[in-house]
């Protein structure tokens, strides 16, 4: 069975080099149908008719490593249904636009060991319009849990520096409470964006990534937090989201409640969990509005 023994890759609080840009091109469908993927039922989202059509902030988070070649004797290319998302950030600078060309750029941050034989790697993103406008920035933390089977990962040393910090929800009753009903069949439209990941549909790929079924993909997760908080705290005006961070404690699946608890943490920012009955799936999270 082959195992992973990464060499040293980055000394300790300096990042890797960017990568050279990629262009991305999108339509009108492929933001129509993100929005659909995350459960938006909000016209400015998913009616391209809309007076105030608009890509829903989130729409990028799928691009996070998207131009990075990584070194597989650094960091462990795992098959899809061994890797998982751990954690993810998005910031919106400008809004994008609602359909064209950008460039994304990424670089790798840190990659540390795990227990049970697995390594969790840390990429950054920006995602450039046409003007060359930086118009989002993302972290994307992501648990790479083996090379041919779970846990055969050998031990190694890790390096960078991790950029996510831990966040402790207060010790009294939420100032926000959310829930929505994820429907049996979120997850097959949520692929159609891109994410083909067989561990999201195919039963048999769910078991070999651990797990007795297929799960909800954590960024069908993400942006569900991000339509939840951006209608109650933004009135769904897309202009107003800063940023969302989380952490994936548990997976999600198709079929649950997903509830959001939140507290105000200072002007404009919401810390919360997410849960499924008494379940955290969604910790150290954050939302930051205008």
């Amino acid at each position: 069975m082959p195992t992973y023994r990464p060499r040293a890759l980055l000394p300790d609080d300096q990042p890797g080099p960017w990568s050279d840009p990629v262009s991305i091109a999108y339509t009108q469908r492929d933001v129509l149908l993100y929005a659909v993927g995350i459960g938006c039922s909000d016209l400015r989202h998913v009616y391209e008719q809309h007076p105030q059509f608009a890509v829903f902030p989130t729409f990028a988070i799928r691009w996070g490593a998207a131009g990075l070649k990584l070194d597989t004797d650094a960091i462990p290319n795992s098959p899809g249904p061994l890797m998982l998302d751990a954690e993810r950030y998005l910031e919106q600078l400008a809004p994008l636009p609602t359909e064209g060309q950008v460039q994304v750029r990424a670089r790798l941050l840190s990659v540390h060991p795990r227990p049970r034989g697995a390594a969790f790697a840390e990429v950054e993103a920006e995602v450039i319009d046409a003007s060359g406008r930086v118009c989002v920035r993302m972290v994307s933390g992501s648990f790479r849990r083996g090379v041919a089977a779970l846990g055969d990962i050998a031990p190694f040393e890790g390096a960078g520096t991790a950029r996510s910090a831990k966040l402790t929800m207060p010790d009294r009753t939420p100032d926000l409470d959310l829930s929505v009903a994820i429907p049996p069949n979120q997850a097959h439209i949520y692929r159609l964006s891109g994410d083909y990941n067989p561990l999201h549909i195919d039963p048999a790929a769910a078991r070999f990534g651990g797990f007795e079924q297929p799960i909800l993909h954590g960024l069908c997760t993400y942006g569900h937090c991000g339509q939840l908080l951006l209608g109650a705290l933004c009135g769904g005006d897309a202009a107003r989201f800063h940023a969302l961070g989380l952490r994936f404690s548990s997976p999600v699946y198709p079929g649950d409640r997903l509830r959001i608890v939140g507290w105000h943490d200072g002007p404009g920012q919401l810390v919360f969990e997410g849960r499924v009955g008494d379940k955290t799936v969604v910790s150290n999270a954050s939302f930051r509005h205008h």
